[in-house]
């Protein structure tokens, strides 16, 4: 998922345009997610030069979250508790060159970041997990249920796109809750990161990513075997929704779900239809 733009100052609750004193939409917000909940496990594993960090919580059916770029894993704090109260193990874990987890000297690809996971679920002995992922980790979840059909047991896709086309145009580069998300993003890695003064060094690192995303075949969605949930809020300021409809005919027998008043922070701004969706997905 491609978001290339100046990230510097930002507000968290941002007005309608032209309406100052009118209460900002929800879609227009980007509330902080809580602290997360203590962990059962939490370590590092070697992978492709760099160190990756997880943390693991519940017991029952694996579930990884990965999570949207320049975050971290505490970014699932509204959806771990709820997970674990469905008899959940749920593994969270920091991509590469963000959170806690370091870069390395190799050029970053989604194949990477993909492979990642899959050191991280043998760390843990997870022969098959389902896999939920926000954003750029949405892309890492595609990855995995094409490349690694046998170790997705289902599929949870939210605020992502298969293709270009699937981005909505930039026409000043700049969005007001990508801005809120960034100064949030700088100060989570400020605070747990191993080179805490390297941030911009991080994004400069990732830009390539972002910039000419892989992207992934028609052909290749409509080959993903596991149970599929594509997900996305109502008003993605990145997003176009009928790249949703589309993935969501092209996956076999994959299932839609779009969160009202909610844009690319809907686990953050509606956590409670977020966690009914994820959990009802995963039971069935």
């Amino acid at each position: 998922m491609r978001y290339d733009r100046g990230m510097r100052a930002a507000i968290v609750v941002l007005f309608v345009a032209g309406a100052a004193h009118a209460a900002p939409a929800r879609w227009e917000t980007v509330p902080l997610p809580p602290a997360m909940p203590a962990a059962a496990v939490t370590g590092t594993v070697s992978s492709n030069g760099a160190e990756i960090y997880y943390a693991t919580y519940g017991s029952g059916d694996p579930v990884v979250l990965l999570h949207g770029g320049l975050g971290n894993s505490d970014h699932w704090s509204n959806q771990v508790p709820a997970l674990v109260e469905a008899k959940h193990r749920v593994i969270v874990m920091d991509t590469r060159g963000q959170g806690r987890s370091t870069r390395s000297a190799a050029k970053i690809s989604y194949d990477t970041m993909a492979s990642d996971v899959i050191a991280v679920m043998d760390k843990l002995e997870l022969e098959q997990a389902a896999i939920v992922g926000w954003s750029d980790g949405g892309e890492m979840a595609m990855k995995l249920a094409i490349a690694h059909p046998e170790r997705v047991s289902k599929l949870f896709v939210f605020g992502a796109n298969y293709n270009s086309e699937g981005s909505k145009p930039r026409h000043n580069g700049r969005n007001a809750t990508f801005d809120a998300y960034a100064v949030k993003c700088r100060a989570d890695y400020q605070k747990i990161s191993k080179t805490p003064k390297q941030f911009d060094e991080s994004i400069n690192w990732l830009l390539p990513i972002w910039r000419n995303p892989m992207g992934f075949t028609k052909d290749q969605l409509k080959a993903i075997q596991a149970p599929t949930m594509i997900a996305d809020g109502d008003h993605d300021e990145v997003i176009e929704m009928a790249q949703i409809e589309e993935m969501s005919t092209l996956i076999p027998h994959a299932k839609k779900v779009v969160f009202k008043d909610a844009s690319h922070f809907a686990l953050w701004q509606d956590p409670e239809s977020f966690n009914k969706a994820l959990v009802e997905f995963l039971a069935n």
